[in-house]
């Protein structure tokens, strides 16, 4: 693979896991007063899968959004200004964690509502046929979604108008605190593409290398014309649904089961892949990681120094 492919998917990678990092070092001091759902461990889904889209290719996420708006470029100043209710955020400090935009990513609003940007995105798909635009819609949702008919609806609707879809699920095992195997018969959700002939892919979603290539194939052949295609990632996230902490102390999941999994951290797995083939030196990825380092303490302060919204602000950006 070409060096700067490498070095800029290190780079998003990198910068994701240090903003959750900045997230979970600060949250418990009370000052970020919304939840926030971790990504940490996802990491190489939204990298690879992002790292193909144009800024004009609209992008539509849910809760777990962090990662798909870093890793598609948002100011990730803008997105701590969010997190602590701030006037400077990208929601004007009235969002939150689960609802983050970037115009100028084309990324209009994600949704807490599980499955809920699922339509949203499809009915932006559809716009962007009718109005003969050349964009791609990407839409990331997670396992319990699927659960959703919402789901079923638009998949229908997608692969009936050949619409420009990409689908991704992140399929991380769990839907708050209940285990894919106590919801889902079939826990091979990639299969549901088949009901709809939608070409389809089952993915290590910690192999960022992995995620690069197949989804850039999809995409590509969605530019083309071809209609929707849909891939399952499977992976796995290192925190609790919702909050700084792991399940552990609370008893939702196993230790060994989160520590097995955290050896396959997917960060670190590139990292070993990038010095195993000799790809990138040292030194490189030691630049990069300062870099990303030196981003997100200087977004961290800007958003601890932004004032908060004034009275007069609270019937603005309302709808």
């Amino acid at each position: 693979m070409d060096k700067r492919i490498i070095k800029d998917l290190y780079y998003r990678m990198v910068k994701i896991r240090k903003f959750e990092d900045k997230i979970i070092q600060h949250y418990p001091e009370q000052q970020m007063r919304c939840p926030v759902h971790l990504y940490i461990g996802q990491e190489a889904i939204a990298t690879g899968v992002c790292a193909h889209l144009k800024k004009s290719d609209y992008l539509f996420s849910y809760h777990r959004n962090h990662g798909h708006l870093i890793a598609k470029g948002a100011d990730i100043k803008e997105m701590f200004a969010e997190l602590y209710g701030k006037k400077t955020g990208c929601s004007s400090g009235k969002g939150g964690s689960t609802h983050m935009v970037s115009l100028e990513n084309s990324i209009f609003g994600t949704s807490a509502i599980v499955a809920g940007g699922i339509p949203i995105g499809t009915g932006a798909a559809l716009a962007v046929r009718l109005q003969r635009q050349r964009q791609i819609v990407v839409i990331f949702l997670g396992d319990g979604a699927i659960e959703q008919g919402t789901f079923f609806e638009s998949m229908n609707f997608a692969k009936l108008k050949k619409l420009p879809i990409l689908f991704v699920c992140e399929n991380n095992f769990y839907a708050t605190n209940s285990s894919q195997k106590v919801r889902q018969a079939n826990p091979d959700i990639y299969k549901i593409a088949d009901f709809f002939s939608m070409p389809k892919a089952l993915l290590d979603g910690n192999d960022v290398i992995q995620v690069y290539k197949k989804s850039g194939d999809f995409i590509a052949r969605i530019r083309k014309g071809s209609g929707p295609c849909f891939i399952e990632a499977r992976t796995y996230r290192f925190r609790t649904h919702v909050g700084p902490e792991t399940d552990i102390e609370k008893g939702f999941r196993a230790r060994e089961e989160v520590e097995k999994w955290m050896k396959k951290c997917p960060y670190k797995r590139f990292h070993r892949q990038i010095l195993a083939n000799k790809l990138l030196k040292e030194n490189e990825l030691l630049d990069i990681e300062h870099r990303a380092d030196e981003e997100v303490k200087e977004a961290w302060e800007f958003a601890v120094k932004s004032p908060y919204p004034e009275k007069e602000d609270l019937r603005t950006d309302i709808y």
